[in-house]
Protein backbone atom coordinates (compact mmCIF):
# COMPACT_ATOMS: atom_id res chain seq x y z
CA UNK A 1 0.00 0.00 0.00
CA UNK A 2 1.22 3.34 -0.93
CA UNK A 3 0.76 6.71 0.82
CA UNK A 4 -1.73 8.36 -1.29
CA UNK A 5 -3.91 5.39 -0.23
CA UNK A 6 -4.23 5.29 3.41
CA UNK A 7 -7.25 6.93 4.34
CA UNK A 8 -7.58 10.89 4.89
CA UNK A 9 -7.87 10.52 8.66
CA UNK A 10 -4.41 8.97 8.52
CA UNK A 11 -2.52 11.46 6.30
CA UNK A 12 -4.29 14.52 8.34
CA UNK A 13 -3.06 13.20 11.81
CA UNK A 14 0.40 12.63 10.18
CA UNK A 15 0.23 16.27 9.10
CA UNK A 16 -0.85 17.95 11.90
CA UNK A 17 1.15 15.61 13.96
CA UNK A 18 4.10 16.59 12.71
CA UNK A 19 3.11 20.48 12.84
CA UNK A 20 2.17 19.79 16.54
CA UNK A 21 5.26 17.90 17.56
CA UNK A 22 7.81 21.12 15.62
CA UNK A 23 5.98 23.45 17.84
CA UNK A 24 6.18 21.40 20.77
CA UNK A 25 10.13 20.31 20.42
CA UNK A 26 10.73 24.80 19.39
CA UNK A 27 8.91 26.40 22.41
CA UNK A 28 9.16 23.57 25.30
CA UNK A 29 12.58 23.90 26.08
CA UNK A 30 12.28 27.57 25.32
CA UNK A 31 9.50 28.52 28.25
CA UNK A 32 11.78 26.37 30.21
CA UNK A 33 14.71 28.50 29.70
CA UNK A 34 12.46 31.71 29.24
CA UNK A 35 11.24 30.74 33.43
CA UNK A 36 14.26 29.95 34.39
CA UNK A 37 15.67 33.12 33.50
CA UNK A 38 12.85 34.77 35.19
CA UNK A 39 12.65 32.86 38.67
CA UNK A 40 15.88 31.31 38.45
CA UNK A 41 16.60 27.30 37.89
CA UNK A 42 15.38 25.97 41.38
CA UNK A 43 11.83 27.41 41.39
CA UNK A 44 11.56 27.05 36.99
CA UNK A 45 12.59 23.02 37.79
CA UNK A 46 9.11 22.91 40.29
CA UNK A 47 7.43 24.49 37.34
CA UNK A 48 8.30 22.07 35.14
CA UNK A 49 7.66 19.31 37.76
CA UNK A 50 3.76 20.82 37.88
CA UNK A 51 3.65 20.88 33.94
CA UNK A 52 4.64 17.12 33.26
CA UNK A 53 2.39 15.87 36.36
CA UNK A 54 -0.56 17.78 34.88
CA UNK A 55 0.23 17.00 31.65
CA UNK A 56 0.10 13.05 32.57
CA UNK A 57 -3.03 13.88 34.56
CA UNK A 58 -4.64 15.59 31.36
CA UNK A 59 -3.51 12.32 29.42
CA UNK A 60 -5.42 10.02 31.31
CA UNK A 61 -8.34 12.44 31.74
CA UNK A 62 -8.29 12.61 27.71
CA UNK A 63 -8.41 9.22 27.02
CA UNK A 64 -11.41 8.75 28.89
CA UNK A 65 -13.03 11.25 27.21
CA UNK A 66 -12.12 10.18 24.05
CA UNK A 67 -14.20 7.02 25.09
CA UNK A 68 -17.19 8.80 25.83
CA UNK A 69 -17.21 11.52 23.84
CA UNK A 70 -15.24 10.12 20.39
CA UNK A 71 -11.93 11.09 19.22
CA UNK A 72 -13.02 14.44 16.66
CA UNK A 73 -14.82 16.58 19.96
CA UNK A 74 -10.71 15.89 22.02
CA UNK A 75 -8.98 16.57 18.92
CA UNK A 76 -10.77 19.96 17.66
CA UNK A 77 -10.76 20.94 21.22
CA UNK A 78 -7.15 20.36 21.74
CA UNK A 79 -6.02 22.50 18.81
CA UNK A 80 -8.21 25.19 19.23
CA UNK A 81 -7.59 25.36 22.94
CA UNK A 82 -3.68 24.97 21.87
CA UNK A 83 -4.13 28.27 19.41
CA UNK A 84 -5.48 29.95 21.93
CA UNK A 85 -2.63 29.23 24.75
CA UNK A 86 -0.13 30.12 22.00
CA UNK A 87 -1.95 33.33 21.26
CA UNK A 88 -1.63 34.26 25.03
CA UNK A 89 1.61 33.38 25.77
CA UNK A 90 2.51 35.61 22.87
CA UNK A 91 0.94 38.52 24.55
CA UNK A 92 2.76 37.58 27.63
CA UNK A 93 5.89 38.06 26.10
CA UNK A 94 5.04 41.17 24.15
CA UNK A 95 6.65 44.41 23.81
CA UNK A 96 3.69 45.47 25.68
CA UNK A 97 3.15 43.14 28.03
CA UNK A 98 5.39 40.93 30.24
CA UNK A 99 4.48 38.24 32.89
CA UNK A 100 5.86 35.47 34.09
CA UNK A 101 3.06 33.81 36.15
CA UNK A 102 1.16 34.56 33.23
CA UNK A 103 3.51 32.40 30.78
CA UNK A 104 3.72 29.42 33.89
CA UNK A 105 -0.08 29.41 33.44
CA UNK A 106 -0.67 29.80 29.86
CA UNK A 107 2.34 27.29 30.08
CA UNK A 108 0.46 24.77 32.20
CA UNK A 109 -2.57 25.04 29.73
CA UNK A 110 -0.93 24.44 26.76
CA UNK A 111 0.44 21.69 27.44
CA UNK A 112 -3.21 20.03 29.46
CA UNK A 113 -4.58 20.91 26.45
CA UNK A 114 -2.01 18.99 23.87
CA UNK A 115 -1.89 15.80 26.28
CA UNK A 116 -5.41 15.49 26.46
CA UNK A 117 -6.14 15.21 22.78
CA UNK A 118 -2.79 12.81 22.29
CA UNK A 119 -4.91 9.68 23.11
CA UNK A 120 -7.70 10.12 21.08
CA UNK A 121 -4.28 10.75 17.88
CA UNK A 122 -2.73 7.85 18.68
CA UNK A 123 -6.28 5.79 18.78
CA UNK A 124 -7.65 7.27 15.59
CA UNK A 125 -4.48 5.97 13.40
CA UNK A 126 -5.15 2.53 14.66
CA UNK A 127 -9.61 3.03 14.13
CA UNK A 128 -8.40 4.05 10.76
CA UNK A 129 -5.34 1.49 9.35
CA UNK A 130 -5.19 -2.28 9.06
CA UNK A 131 -2.83 -4.63 10.26
CA UNK A 132 -1.58 -5.01 6.64
CA UNK A 133 -0.54 -0.95 6.26
CA UNK A 134 -0.07 -0.21 9.92
CA UNK A 135 3.92 -1.01 9.88
CA UNK A 136 3.74 1.44 6.72
CA UNK A 137 2.17 4.26 8.67
CA UNK A 138 4.48 3.86 12.06
CA UNK A 139 7.65 4.23 9.71
CA UNK A 140 6.31 7.72 8.20
CA UNK A 141 5.13 8.72 11.49
CA UNK A 142 8.15 7.92 13.28
CA UNK A 143 10.15 9.65 10.07
CA UNK A 144 7.44 12.91 10.63
CA UNK A 145 8.61 12.72 14.47
CA UNK A 146 12.40 13.29 13.80
CA UNK A 147 12.08 15.45 10.93
CA UNK A 148 9.66 17.71 13.71
CA UNK A 149 12.71 17.38 15.80
CA UNK A 150 15.66 17.92 13.54
CA UNK A 151 13.91 21.53 12.04
CA UNK A 152 11.95 22.35 15.61
CA UNK A 153 15.70 22.27 17.64
CA UNK A 154 17.28 24.25 15.20
CA UNK A 155 14.34 26.97 14.45
CA UNK A 156 14.29 27.21 18.82
CA UNK A 157 17.91 27.64 18.95
CA UNK A 158 18.72 30.15 16.28
CA UNK A 159 15.48 32.06 16.94
CA UNK A 160 15.20 32.46 20.52
CA UNK A 161 17.24 35.04 21.75
CA UNK A 162 15.05 38.32 20.14
CA UNK A 163 12.39 36.60 18.72
CA UNK A 164 10.38 34.60 21.06
CA UNK A 165 7.51 36.84 20.94
CA UNK A 166 7.54 36.05 17.33
CA UNK A 167 8.12 32.21 17.26
CA UNK A 168 4.95 31.78 19.66
CA UNK A 169 3.19 34.09 17.48
CA UNK A 170 4.23 32.02 14.53
CA UNK A 171 2.93 28.90 16.34
CA UNK A 172 -0.57 30.45 17.59
CA UNK A 173 -0.66 31.12 13.19
CA UNK A 174 -0.19 27.45 12.72
CA UNK A 175 -2.20 26.06 15.44
CA UNK A 176 -5.02 28.52 14.32
CA UNK A 177 -4.47 26.57 10.64
CA UNK A 178 -4.55 23.24 12.30
CA UNK A 179 -7.61 23.43 14.04
CA UNK A 180 -9.64 24.65 11.07
CA UNK A 181 -8.12 21.57 9.76
CA UNK A 182 -9.43 19.23 11.99
CA UNK A 183 -12.48 21.13 11.99
CA UNK A 184 -13.29 20.51 8.13
CA UNK A 185 -12.03 17.62 7.28
CA UNK A 186 -11.27 15.01 10.12
CA UNK A 187 -13.86 12.21 10.94
CA UNK A 188 -15.04 10.79 14.04
CA UNK A 189 -13.49 7.27 13.75
CA UNK A 190 -14.33 5.38 17.09
CA UNK A 191 -15.77 1.63 16.25
CA UNK A 192 -19.82 1.60 16.55
CA UNK A 193 -20.40 0.45 19.87
CA UNK A 194 -17.78 1.35 21.89
CA UNK A 195 -18.29 4.59 22.75
CA UNK A 196 -18.95 4.00 26.93
CA UNK A 197 -22.06 5.37 28.14
CA UNK A 198 -20.74 6.55 31.93
CA UNK A 199 -18.80 9.87 32.09
CA UNK A 200 -18.11 10.30 36.23
CA UNK A 201 -14.65 9.93 37.90
CA UNK A 202 -15.44 6.36 39.24
CA UNK A 203 -16.27 5.13 35.76
CA UNK A 204 -12.91 6.46 34.60
CA UNK A 205 -11.45 4.72 37.62
CA UNK A 206 -12.87 1.28 36.17
CA UNK A 207 -11.91 2.04 33.13
CA UNK A 208 -8.27 2.53 33.98
CA UNK A 209 -8.79 -0.41 36.84
CA UNK A 210 -9.47 -2.67 33.82
CA UNK A 211 -6.71 -1.77 31.07
CA UNK A 212 -4.44 -2.38 34.54
CA UNK A 213 -5.74 -5.69 34.77
CA UNK A 214 -4.88 -6.88 31.32
CA UNK A 215 -2.48 -8.65 31.49
CA UNK A 216 -1.70 -8.58 27.62
CA UNK A 217 -1.41 -5.17 27.69
CA UNK A 218 1.04 -5.24 31.34
CA UNK A 219 3.32 -7.31 29.16
CA UNK A 220 3.34 -4.45 26.02
CA UNK A 221 4.45 -1.75 28.73
CA UNK A 222 6.93 -3.40 30.36
CA UNK A 223 8.73 -4.08 27.02
CA UNK A 224 8.17 -0.68 25.81
CA UNK A 225 9.44 0.58 29.21
CA UNK A 226 12.51 -1.87 28.83
CA UNK A 227 13.22 -0.60 25.37
CA UNK A 228 12.41 2.89 26.31
CA UNK A 229 15.07 2.56 29.28
CA UNK A 230 18.07 1.75 27.20
CA UNK A 231 17.25 4.63 24.66
CA UNK A 232 17.19 7.47 26.78
CA UNK A 233 20.65 6.28 28.13
CA UNK A 234 21.95 8.80 25.21
CA UNK A 235 20.41 11.43 27.93
CA UNK A 236 21.63 10.63 30.68
CA UNK A 237 24.58 7.90 31.59
CA UNK A 238 26.35 7.54 28.36
CA UNK A 239 25.99 11.58 27.71
CA UNK A 240 27.91 12.14 31.60
CA UNK A 241 30.81 8.98 31.08
CA UNK A 242 31.42 10.64 27.55
CA UNK A 243 32.07 13.97 29.35
CA UNK A 244 33.90 12.55 31.99
CA UNK A 245 35.65 9.32 30.26
CA UNK A 246 36.25 10.16 26.31
CA UNK A 247 39.88 11.43 25.53
CA UNK A 248 39.94 14.37 23.12
CA UNK A 249 41.16 12.91 19.96
CA UNK A 250 40.96 13.53 15.67
CA UNK A 251 38.60 11.85 14.18
CA UNK A 252 39.81 13.08 10.36
CA UNK A 253 42.52 15.10 8.95
CA UNK A 254 42.20 16.95 5.97
CA UNK A 255 45.79 18.95 5.19
CA UNK A 256 46.66 20.61 8.19
CA UNK A 257 42.96 20.88 9.58
CA UNK A 258 43.07 17.93 12.19
CA UNK A 259 40.76 19.13 14.73
CA UNK A 260 39.92 17.60 17.90
CA UNK A 261 36.95 16.30 19.62
CA UNK A 262 36.17 16.31 23.05
CA UNK A 263 33.06 14.18 24.91
CA UNK A 264 30.41 16.65 24.66
CA UNK A 265 31.38 17.36 20.94
CA UNK A 266 31.22 13.40 20.47
CA UNK A 267 27.76 13.16 22.04
CA UNK A 268 26.92 16.15 19.74
CA UNK A 269 28.37 13.57 16.91
CA UNK A 270 26.89 10.62 17.72
CA UNK A 271 22.99 12.36 18.11
CA UNK A 272 23.64 13.87 14.65
CA UNK A 273 24.41 10.65 12.84
CA UNK A 274 21.32 8.94 14.53
CA UNK A 275 19.19 11.80 13.70
CA UNK A 276 20.23 12.40 10.14
CA UNK A 277 20.05 8.62 9.23
CA UNK A 278 16.78 8.30 10.94
CA UNK A 279 15.37 11.49 9.05
CA UNK A 280 17.21 10.06 5.44
CA UNK A 281 16.37 6.20 5.75
CA UNK A 282 13.17 6.02 7.46
CA UNK A 283 10.86 6.62 4.72
CA UNK A 284 13.12 3.50 2.89
CA UNK A 285 12.66 1.17 5.52
CA UNK A 286 9.66 -0.77 3.95
CA UNK A 287 12.22 -1.36 0.73
CA UNK A 288 15.30 -2.20 3.08
CA UNK A 289 13.22 -4.67 5.57
CA UNK A 290 10.51 -5.95 3.15
CA UNK A 291 12.06 -9.57 2.75
CA UNK A 292 11.92 -9.67 6.19
CA UNK A 293 9.03 -11.39 8.24
CA UNK A 294 7.51 -8.61 11.45
CA UNK A 295 9.14 -11.78 13.40
CA UNK A 296 12.71 -11.51 11.98
CA UNK A 297 12.67 -7.24 11.81
CA UNK A 298 11.82 -7.16 15.47
CA UNK A 299 14.20 -9.55 16.81
CA UNK A 300 17.37 -8.47 14.34
CA UNK A 301 16.43 -4.81 15.30
CA UNK A 302 16.23 -4.90 18.92
CA UNK A 303 19.11 -7.28 18.67
CA UNK A 304 20.97 -4.56 16.86
CA UNK A 305 19.74 -1.87 18.67
CA UNK A 306 20.42 -2.91 22.12
CA UNK A 307 24.05 -4.27 20.81
CA UNK A 308 24.80 -0.47 19.39
CA UNK A 309 24.04 0.86 22.85
CA UNK A 310 26.33 -1.80 24.30
CA UNK A 311 29.18 -0.52 22.91
CA UNK A 312 28.15 3.22 23.68
CA UNK A 313 28.37 2.52 27.51
CA UNK A 314 31.80 1.14 27.08
CA UNK A 315 33.65 2.63 24.09
CA UNK A 316 36.02 5.94 24.01
CA UNK A 317 37.57 5.46 20.30
CA UNK A 318 35.34 8.00 18.08
CA UNK A 319 34.99 5.93 14.93
CA UNK A 320 33.60 2.58 16.51
CA UNK A 321 30.65 4.91 18.60
CA UNK A 322 30.09 6.13 15.49
CA UNK A 323 29.62 3.31 13.63
CA UNK A 324 27.47 2.01 16.64
CA UNK A 325 25.26 4.62 16.46
CA UNK A 326 24.82 3.92 12.46
CA UNK A 327 24.12 -0.25 13.87
CA UNK A 328 21.58 1.29 16.39
CA UNK A 329 19.90 3.51 14.25
CA UNK A 330 19.43 0.84 11.99
CA UNK A 331 17.90 -1.19 14.26
CA UNK A 332 15.94 1.43 15.45
CA UNK A 333 14.36 1.64 12.06
CA UNK A 334 13.57 -2.01 11.83
CA UNK A 335 11.96 -2.36 15.06
CA UNK A 336 10.12 0.64 15.91
CA UNK A 337 7.65 0.49 13.43
CA UNK A 338 6.37 -3.48 14.09
CA UNK A 339 6.31 -2.47 17.63
CA UNK A 340 3.74 -0.18 17.39
CA UNK A 341 1.62 -2.06 15.04
CA UNK A 342 1.87 -4.76 17.29
CA UNK A 343 0.29 -2.53 20.15
CA UNK A 344 -2.05 -1.52 17.68
CA UNK A 345 -3.53 -5.26 17.13
CA UNK A 346 -3.74 -6.15 20.93
CA UNK A 347 -5.34 -3.20 22.88
CA UNK A 348 -9.05 -4.05 23.40
CA UNK A 349 -10.74 -1.57 20.21
CA UNK A 350 -13.81 -0.53 23.30
CA UNK A 351 -11.31 1.45 25.55
CA UNK A 352 -8.16 1.86 22.30
CA UNK A 353 -7.56 5.94 23.98
CA UNK A 354 -7.45 4.70 27.75
CA UNK A 355 -4.92 2.27 26.34
CA UNK A 356 -3.17 4.79 24.89
CA UNK A 357 -3.25 6.94 27.91
CA UNK A 358 -1.94 4.41 29.92
CA UNK A 359 0.87 2.89 27.60
CA UNK A 360 2.32 6.92 27.04
CA UNK A 361 3.92 6.01 30.63
CA UNK A 362 6.69 3.93 29.33
CA UNK A 363 8.10 7.67 28.46
CA UNK A 364 7.75 8.84 31.90
CA UNK A 365 9.00 5.95 33.53
CA UNK A 366 11.83 5.50 30.81
CA UNK A 367 13.03 8.71 32.13
CA UNK A 368 13.02 7.90 35.70
CA UNK A 369 15.00 4.89 34.98
CA UNK A 370 17.38 6.97 32.66
CA UNK A 371 17.99 9.80 35.89
CA UNK A 372 18.73 6.76 38.30
CA UNK A 373 20.82 5.16 35.92
CA UNK A 374 23.27 8.36 36.34
CA UNK A 375 23.47 7.46 40.29
CA UNK A 376 23.67 3.56 39.52
CA UNK A 377 26.88 4.35 36.81
CA UNK A 378 28.47 5.94 39.89
CA UNK A 379 29.08 2.57 41.22
CA UNK A 380 28.49 0.54 38.55
CA UNK A 381 31.56 -0.16 35.51
CA UNK A 382 30.87 1.06 31.98
CA UNK A 383 30.89 -3.11 31.26
CA UNK A 384 28.52 -3.50 34.11
CA UNK A 385 26.21 -0.86 32.68
CA UNK A 386 27.04 -2.16 29.20
CA UNK A 387 26.00 -5.83 30.48
CA UNK A 388 22.70 -4.10 32.16
CA UNK A 389 21.80 -3.01 28.78
CA UNK A 390 22.31 -6.32 27.10
CA UNK A 391 19.82 -7.45 30.44
CA UNK A 392 16.76 -5.34 29.41
CA UNK A 393 17.12 -5.24 26.00
CA UNK A 394 17.13 -9.31 25.56
CA UNK A 395 14.40 -9.14 28.35
CA UNK A 396 12.41 -6.90 25.84
CA UNK A 397 13.09 -9.73 22.96
CA UNK A 398 11.63 -12.68 25.43
CA UNK A 399 8.53 -10.03 25.94
CA UNK A 400 7.95 -9.50 22.34
CA UNK A 401 7.99 -13.21 21.49
CA UNK A 402 5.66 -14.03 23.91
CA UNK A 403 3.32 -11.06 22.49
CA UNK A 404 3.62 -12.35 18.93
CA UNK A 405 2.41 -15.92 19.97
CA UNK A 406 -0.33 -14.19 21.26
CA UNK A 407 -1.26 -12.01 18.45
CA UNK A 408 -0.60 -14.92 16.03
CA UNK A 409 -3.29 -16.90 18.02
CA UNK A 410 -5.55 -14.13 17.92
CA UNK A 411 -5.24 -14.06 14.09
CA UNK A 412 -5.88 -17.33 14.45
CA UNK A 413 -9.27 -17.28 15.94
CA UNK A 414 -10.40 -14.21 13.84
CA UNK A 415 -10.12 -16.16 10.73
CA UNK A 416 -11.46 -19.12 11.72
CA UNK A 417 -14.63 -17.30 12.94
CA UNK A 418 -14.44 -15.61 9.72
CA UNK A 419 -14.85 -18.94 7.76
CA UNK A 420 -18.09 -19.94 6.63
CA UNK A 421 -19.72 -22.96 7.89
CA UNK A 422 -20.46 -25.60 5.75
CA UNK A 423 -22.77 -27.94 5.76
CA UNK A 424 -22.24 -31.48 6.45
Amino acid sequence: MKFRELHPNIKLRLGVGFVQRLLGIMLMPLLVIHLAKLYGPATAGVMTLVVGAAGIASNFLGGHLADVHGRRPLLVLGEAAAAVTFALLALANSPWWGSGWATFALFLLNTCASNMATPAADAMIIDVSAPENRTLVYTINYWSINLAFTFGALIGGFFYEGYFFELLTAATVLCVATTAVMWRWVTESAPEGTREAATGVLAMLRGYLAVARDRVFLRLLTAAVLMRAIEVQIGYYIAVRLADEFPAQTLAAVGSWAPRVNGVEMLGILRAVNTALVVGLALFAGKMFGKLSDRARLYAGIAVFTAGYMVWAVSNTGWLLIAAAVALTLGELANVPVKQAILADLVDPAARTKYMAAYGLNARIGLLIGSACVTVGAFLSPLGMSALYGVWGVGALLVFRSLLRVRDERRALEKAAAEPVTAA
